[in-house]
């Protein structure tokens, strides 16, 4: 009976810890126009709100699964949850936009631990117990996410910016309470090696290039400041890829594998999740836009931050019900029609956006039909990843598949906002920019067609 309580309290803990460190991440979309607004700054400039979670998540995930190896996988969790508590807090003090972003940096931590969540539940349990564990754990974390947008913008709306970040505060609290009682000590493994060097380049050129997309227009795009870090930004990315790509000694690895991500029959996976990433917070960040902007030149329902939060529920559902639907087609007719079939079902809700977006409820639709295309695209992933790559090489696959999604959302939070701004800020401009991401999921689901008719022939 002792075990089985423990069990059941580890398993609450984990639960706990891939919800709320989703519902944390989630702190930034709704609120954007109100810390625009409290601020006096422009969206692109709140938007970092959110991209500052989302890049610290590309740069940390890797680095932080290859330090929580054995022994070290308590302690991290642990470290991460303290990090994310203290983003938290920081961001709810009346500080500053600067300090409030560094907050939020620190928040996307908390996302480099869902995989760590994970991991514990395949040591701990086996069979049919671990298979529905783990899909659990799963659902929460989509969950967290959808119950993440009406939560914040509920507080917000009775309680401002900062009491939905100190509301945060307290989730974030509980866990690492939680984690600390229950989270099992493990006796075996030790550390890997974590590339330092790799993680800066990564995480400074992706810093430099994402400023450059949304503050040029502030700047000027052909000014100094403009190039100067988009170009500088560019050089340090290809530094890293120049230096992952260099020959290193097995106890020694890069940040990620490079060569094993080009490898046939992962390309297109890889290729996919980028976009989709970034589609998909191009579509979250449009939608919140849309919905909380006074109508000016035909574009804003002038709904304010309390409907603005219902926004994710009908997207979230669907993504649940997108992924078990995806798992019946691929049993029927095969995996390989998953990708092109959740590009194009992404692609089909923004240009519904794009085509009709004067009432609520058309959104909400355009939500719901995105929901099914992320939830066939990303529950399809591990479907096509892991029979390509050996066992031993399948943790480093999805780590860098995990990367390249991050990466899509941030270059999605920032590209979407700096887009709109260049053409216009009006209608117009709005139904443009979802009509590019929407031919930009097109194109890669269509690539995505022929490479797996080009993996098949060969």
């Amino acid at each position: 009976m002792g075990d089985e309580r423990a069990g059941r309290g580890t398993f609450l803990a984990l639960a706990a810890i891939t919800t709320i460190t989703a519902v944390v991440s989630s702190l930034g979309a709704p609120l954007i126009p109100e810390i625009a607004a409290d601020a006096d700054v422009p969206l692109t400039t709140a938007q970092w709100a959110l991209t500052a979670t989302l890049v610290t998540a590309a740069a940390t995930t890797p680095a932080i699964g290859r330090w929580a190896s054995g022994r070290l996988r308590r302690p991290v969790i642990l470290g991460g949850l303290v990090l994310v508590l203290i983003g938290t807090v920081l961001s709810a003090l009346p500080l500053g936009l600067g300090v409030l972003i560094g907050g939020r940096a620190l928040q996307g931590v908390g996302l480099a631990l869902v995989p760590l969540a994970l991991a514990v539940a395949r040591d701990l349990w086996d069979g049919p117990l671990l298979v529905s564990r783990m899909a659990l754990l799963s659902v929460t974390a989509v969950a967290g996410a959808g119950l993440g947008y009406p939560v914040t913008a509920f507080t917000a709306a009775h309680f401002g910016v900062s009491g939905a970040y100190w509301f945060g505060t307290f989730l974030v609290a509980a866990t690492l309470l939680l984690a600390v009682r229950h989270l099992p000590v493990a006796s075996d493994g030790v550390p890997q090696h974590v590339d330092l060097l790799g993680v800066a380049l990564l995480s400074t050129g992706t810093i430099a290039v994402l400023l450059a997309i949304s503050r040029g227009e502030v700047w000027g795009w052909s000014s100094t400041e403009t190039l100067g870090t988009g170009v500088g930004g560019l050089v340090l990315v290809i530094v890293w890829i120049g230096w992952t790509l260099r020959p290193t000694l097995p106890e020694r690895p890069p940040l990620v594998d490079l060569r094993l991500a080009g490898r046939a029959g992962l390309r297109a996976p890889n290729v996919v999740t980028f976009t989709i990433g970034v589609g998909m917070y191009g579509l979250l960040t449009l939608v919140v836009v849309l919905v909380q902007s006074e109508p000016h030149d035909g574009l804003g329902l002038g709904l304010g931050v309390g409907v603005a939060g219902l926004i994710l529920v009908p997207y979230s559902v669907a993504s649940v019900s997108g992924n078990r639907l995806a798992r019946e087609v691929a049993a029927r007719i095969g995996p390989q029609v998953l990708l092109p079939v959740g590009c194009t079902t992404f692609a089909a809700s923004m240009a519904v956006l794009a085509l009709w977006h004067d009432h609520l409820w058309q959104a909400l639709i355009a939500m719901g039909i995105g929901g099914l295309g992320s939830g066939f695209t990303f529950s399809s992933l591990p479907l096509l990843i892991v029979p390509k790559v050996p066992v031993a090489e399948t943790g480093s696959a999805m780590a860098f598949n995990q990367l390249l999604r991050y990466l899509g959302f941030a270059v999605g939070a920032a590209s979407s906002v700096a887009l709109l701004d260049v053409l216009g800020a009006d209608d117009t401009a709005f139904t443009a920019t979802l009509l590019v991401l929407a031919g930009l999921c097109l194109v890669t689901g269509a690539g995505a067609a022929l490479g797996g008719r080009l993996v098949r022939a060969a």
